[in-house]
């Protein structure tokens, strides 16, 4: 069934009180004025990822000798692979005091062992070491930024329902704070009820136990491997 943003901001402005249901229609300036709002409230969830609950798949391919990729609208990394032969291998996130600071032979062009990512302006730029020696099949899966919607978009082709009616709660509080009313306690309450389902769903710990040993190998792909066997390990 059809869910459209006129009929979203329409119920968001209900909810919120500044507009009588069932004496009132919504249209004119303060429907632009909710489409406004709500595309704001979309970009601002590039900011508070915990609430987007989608992730997508992401595939791009790897240049030699090139450490840095950007990729658009890109907002948080989950896992991040590449491909040989069909065959997948996996790379190591590293914090971006251990990638940029820590001592390292920048000249070697190998295979990928450790990632690391930065926000940028209408993305982020994701940084892969060793850079790579030819081209390889990469993938990674994350959370990308919401698209903005029009007037009169079918949001239920993109969005889940449970999304959408926390979007229509979450504009009636900003409906609030720019006309300058109070909360309804009700929209307040559904609000902080899906805010907290959304995140615990989106970003849950991983609270897994793992085992070290002192016999392991540690740290992807290390310099001594790349010497010795360019990178291969069996």
């Amino acid at each position: 069934m059809a869910y459209t943003t006129l009929q979203l901001i329409t119920n968001a402005y209900y909810e919120s009180g500044i507009v009588s249901r069932g004496f009132e229609t919504v249209g004119g300036q303060q429907a632009t004025d909710g489409l406004q709002f709500l595309n704001d409230l979309l970009q601002d969830k590039t900011v508070e990822n915990g609430l987007i609950p989608y992730y997508e798949k992401h595939n791009f391919t790897a240049v030699a000798g090139q450490e840095t990729y950007f990729i658009q609208d890109l907002i948080e990394v989950e896992t991040f692979v590449f491909y040989i032969d069909s065959v997948r291998y996996q790379t190591e996130n590293r914090a971006r005091r251990e990638y940029f600071g820590s001592s390292r032979a920048d000249n070697i062009q190998s295979l990928p062992g450790s990632w690391h990512m930065e926000r940028c302006f209408g993305g982020a730029n994701i940084y892969i070491y060793f850079k790579p020696n030819t081209t390889y099949p990469l993938e990674i899966w994350g959370q990308f930024r919401l698209d903005s919607v029009t007037i009169n978009q079918d949001l239920s082709l993109t969005l889940d329902r449970f999304y959408i009616n926390y979007l229509k709660f979450d504009l009636a509080a900003r409906l609030c704070a720019e006309y300058n009313y109070s909360v309804p306690p009700g929209v307040a309450k559904q609000l902080s009820k899906y805010e907290d389902n959304i995140s615990k769903k989106s970003g849950p710990m991983d609270l897994r136990l793992i085992k070290l040993s002192s016999l392991q190998r540690r740290g992807g792909i290390n310099y001594g491997q790349v010497n010795l066997g360019h990178g291969w390990v069996s």
